[in-house]
C-alpha cells in the first residue's frame, strides 16, 4: 500500500492541472472506508513536510489517486481526452427525433399524395397506414392522407411548443439559482448586447435638469378628508429619532455582499 501511495504521488508531484486525472467518486462501502484509514496515517510526514499549498495538493490527489488504484476504481486512460456531456438535455434530443421522423414522413406522404409510386415512397405510406384498416387501393386514399398528414403536424407543433415550455422552465430554474450564488453573472447574462454600451452616453447636464425638473418643482396634492382623520389619531406618536449612518454602519452591511 506505501509503495503504491509513494508511486502515486511521485506521479502527481508537480502535474500541471490540465493534465491531472479526472478520479472517480468511490462508494462509501466498508473496504474503502478501511483503505482510507489505512492511508491517513502514511499521509502526516509529508503533509509536515510540505512547503507550499501547491504541494500539498499534489500531495493529497496522489493519495487519492493511490485509494482509487487499491479499491480496483476505473481511471481515465491517460492521453485519451474526457469525453464532455452534450449540452443538449435527452428529453430535447428525443423530441427533436421525434419532429426529424415526423417531417420526413409528412415528405413522403406528399410525394405520394402526387404521384409519385417509387418502392421506397410506397414502403413508407404502407408503414404509415400499418395497424388501421385503410388500403392504398381505396378510392378516399387522398382524404386519408390529408388527414393523415394533419395530425402529424399537429403532433409537431405540440411537440416543438413542448420544448418551449420545457425550455422556458429550464431557464427560469438556471436563473434562480444563478440569483442566488452569483447575481452579477446573473445580471451580466441579462443584458442585451444590441442596447446596452451601444452609442454614446447621455450629457450629465440633460440628464441633471431632466431628474431635477422631477424632484424640484413643487406640485399640489390632492388630500382627502380621511388624511387629516388618520393625522388626529396618530398626533400622540412619539416621532422616531433621526437614523445616523455612518461610514462604519455601510462597511459592517455590504462586508458579506458578493464583490461586484
Amino acid at each position: 500500500m506505501r509503495s503504491i501511495l509513494e508511486e502515486s504521488m511521485l506521479e502527481t508531484r508537480n502535474m500541471p492541472l490540465e493534465n491531472r486525472p479526472r478520479l472517480p467518486r468511490i462508494p462509501l462501502s466498508k473496504r474503502n472506508r478501511a483503505v482510507v484509514r489505512a492511508l491517513n496515517p502514511m499521509l502526516v510526514t509529508y503533509l509536515e513536510a510540505s512547503r507550499d499549498l501547491c504541494e500539498t495538493d499534489s500531495i493529497l490527489l496522489g493519495a487519492a489517486l493511490a485509494v482509487c488504484r487499491i479499491i480496483g476504481a476505473k481511471l481515465p486512460v491517460a492521453g485519451r481526452a474526457t469525453q464532455k456531456s452534450s449540452a443538449i438535455p435527452a428529453w430535447r434530443k428525443r423530441i427533436e427525433d421525434r419532429i426529424a421522423k415526423a417531417r420526413a414522413l409528412i415528405g413522403r406522404l406528399t410525394s405520394f399524395r402526387s404521384g409519385n409510386n417509387r418502392p421506397r415512397i410506397m414502403r413508407t405510406v404502407r408503414m404509415a397506414f400499418a395497424g388501421t384498416n385503410i388500403s392504398l387501393s381505396q378510392p378516399d386514399i387522398t382524404q386519408k392522407l390529408t388527414e393523415r398528414i394533419d395530425d402529424l403536424k399537429q403532433k409537431i407543433a405540440a411537440w416543438g411548443k413542448r420544448i418551449r415550455r420545457f425550455s422556458e422552465r429550464s431557464r427560469w430554474f438556471n436563473q434562480n439559482r444563478l440569483f442566488q450564488s452569483d447575481q452579477k453573472r446573473l445580471y451580466k447574462s441579462l443584458e442585451r448586447p444590441e442596447v446596452c454600451g451601444a452609442g454614446p452616453g447621455p450629457d450629465q447636464a440633460d440628464t441633471v435638469a431632466f431628474w431635477r425638473g422631477l424632484w424640484s418643482e413643487p406640485v399640489n396634492h390632492s388630500e382627502g378628508p380621511w388624511m387629516e382623520v388618520v393625522a388626529s389619531q396618530n398626533a400622540s406618536v412619539t416621532p422616531m429619532d433621526p437614523v445616523a449612518i455612518t461610514p462604519e454602519d455601510v462597511a459592517e452591511a455590504v462586508r458579506r455582499a458578493p464583490n461586484w
